[in-house]
């Protein structure tokens, strides 16, 4: 059996590979759409899209691909991928000195008895955040390396100097729940 990453994400990449050592990365061309259900639904039919796009190019193979998806959400609004360093920021200073979420979709899609079988979770992380003055706000907006991550911030890159706690999976918050991803594998089945 092949696994698949369904993701070009150095950070899942790290993650996934402490549970699955051998696997195959193939990230997503299709865009990301947003639906206004609850988050943890919203996230796993991002993760799910991920999966049933790569699904597409695998048909009848023994293979078990993996899509994932993260999202950070402040006072019910969904804070994506910021559009630029202005953007970064404002979500940084809506984020600093109070608590939010960060919900991790999985999804997993296996060829079985002639059809894919899937399955999905969520999982939440609650996120609290040490107040930022204005300097720092400005400071952490001239980094880049927010851009690229759901809320501006990597909760394992620079950012963490300002996280004050955190509730539930760090490793939801990177990305992968790994540990979770395991059993729902081992429950399924297919896990190594």
């Amino acid at each position: 059996m092949q696994y698949i990453l369904a993701s070009q994400s150095p950070r899942r990449k790290e993650l996934l590979e402490k549970i699955i050592p051998e696997f195959l990365i193939e990230p997503v061309e299709g865009e990301e759409v947003l639906t206004n259900d609850h988050p943890s639904v919203a996230v796993q039919k991002l993760a799910q899209a991920k999966a049933k796009e790569i699904s597409k190019k695998h048909e009848g193979e023994d293979v078990v691909i993996i899509g994932a998806d993260t999202i950070v959400v402040k006072d019910g609004m969904i804070l994506g991928k910021p559009k630029d360093a202005a953007d970064m920021r404002r979500m940084m200073e809506k984020l600093q000195g109070n608590c939010h979420s960060v919900y991790t979709g999985v999804a997993i899609c296996y060829w079985k008895d002639g059809a894919w079988m899937e399955h999905s979770f969520a999982e939440e992380t609650k996120v609290y955040f040490f107040p930022m003055s204005e300097a720092q706000l400005d400071a952490y907006a001239l980094d880049p390396d927010g851009l690229d991550k759901a809320g501006g911030y990597g909760i394992q890159s620079k950012a963490m100097v300002y996280v004050k706690a955190i509730e539930g999976d760090y490793n939801t918050v990177v990305g992968l729940p790994v540990a979770r991803l395991y059993h729902e594998l081992c429950d399924l089945g297919i896990a190594n």
